[in-house]
């Protein structure tokens, strides 16, 4: 027997602890505390006794409607069942925090555009079978390229023979979304390699803000008044700065961010086919107002502003600078030619 320990700070909320002991297989013992307000008070009881005797194995939605069954008609302020539940997990050891752990901060280097996806695949692979603690990775392009979504055509977004004619590659990632344009020095883009665990029990609304968080306030260090907006855009009340996307794999989860410092937009319109739906009825100039670029925002040279989004996840979280080892950097190499250079995985949507 064992005694366990987790706390959850409701965003906007209470704070939530649970104390228990556990054989391993199921929980005992349990104590509900924290700060939040609940009526009528015997329903402290009625959520503890759900907990109890809970399996350490139960799936997060089967303990949500366990503790949602008992909490009737009770009223929960600051706090919900859900809560309840990360937190659980959270003792058991399923569910961390950031300050469960240390980052990796990769080294910068300057990568060909299939590269940089394939070190993505590579680095969330090694993540989740725990052969590394999570990461973050800043991109620094080699040359321009089109990044599209897992799931787009080729055809409809992009105009390849204007890619061609101005020297643009094509590339598909893993994770869903939408197409990107980049160019060297124009694009600012990170990737967050993290343990599953670390977005446990959250949605996947939910998580895209919980990762990006700390981007956010680094964004309001240097001036800009940065928000989420949607699923996944990062926006200022100038308009659109970028977007998230994501992939999830067993154990682990790769989250990356593109955003534009500068762009060319009569360069970008020319490659990519910006579909009807996202510019409505307003026609195509239309969609050089959809992004607002850093720089404008800021008159910050590119590597300052990195600097300063840098300077606040080192001062968040325990982080140690690494360099690429030559393992990974092989792996990578090999994926990156037999993958993410082919054209069949560029063209399995055309």
């Amino acid at each position: 027997m064992r005694r366990v320990h987790g706390e959850r700070k409701v965003r906007g909320g209470k704070l939530v602890v649970v104390d228990a002991t556990t054989d391993d297989e199921r929980l005992s013992e349990v104590v509900l505390s924290g700060d939040f307000f609940l009526e009528p008070d015997e329903a402290l009881g009625w959520l503890t006794a759900a907990l109890e005797g809970a399996p350490v194995d139960l799936p997060f939605a089967e303990l949500v409607d366990r503790l949602e069954a008992a909490r009737g008609e009770a009223v929960m302020l600051g706090f919900a069942p859900r809560d309840i539940a990360l937190t659980a997990f959270r003792a058991l050891g399923r569910a961390t925090t950031w300050d469960d752990h240390e980052f990796d901060l990769l080294e910068d280097e300057v990568f060909s555009p299939a590269m940089q996806l394939a070190l993505d695949e590579v680095l969330t692979r090694q993540v989740a079978e725990g052969r590394r603690p999570p990461l973050l990775r800043w991109w620094e392009w080699a040359s321009p390229a089109v990044i599209i979504g897992s799931y787009q055509s080729v055809r409809n977004e992009v105009d390849m023979t204007a890619a061609d004619e101005l020297g643009v590659t094509v590339v598909r990632r893993v994770s869903g979304g939408g197409a990107m344009f980049v160019e060297p020095g124009n694009t600012i883009t990170y990737s967050l390699y993290v343990p599953d665990t670390l977005v446990a029990g959250q949605s996947f609304a939910e998580s895209y803000a919980y990762l990006d968080d700390w981007i956010l306030r680094g964004l309001r260090s240097v001036g800009i008044d940065a928000s989420y907006a949607g699923l996944n855009d990062i926006a200022s009340p100038a308009g659109k700065i970028g977007g998230a996307a994501q992939k999830r794999v067993s154990g682990g989860v790769l989250h990356h961010v593109t955003m534009s410092y500068d762009i060319d937009t009569d360069k970008m319109l020319r490659v990519l086919r910006i579909g009807r739906e996202k510019l409505s009825d307003k026609g195509t100039k239309s969609a050089a107002k959809r992004v607002d670029p850093v720089r404008s925002q800021t008159g910050m040279p590119r590597a300052e502003v990195i600097a300063a989004l840098e300077g606040e996840f080192t001062t968040s979280y325990r982080v140690r600078r690494v360099p690429l080892d030559d393992p990974t950097r092989a792996e990578a190499e090999a994926l990156a030619a037999a993958k993410f250079s082919d054209a069949e995985w560029t063209n399995r949507v055309p």
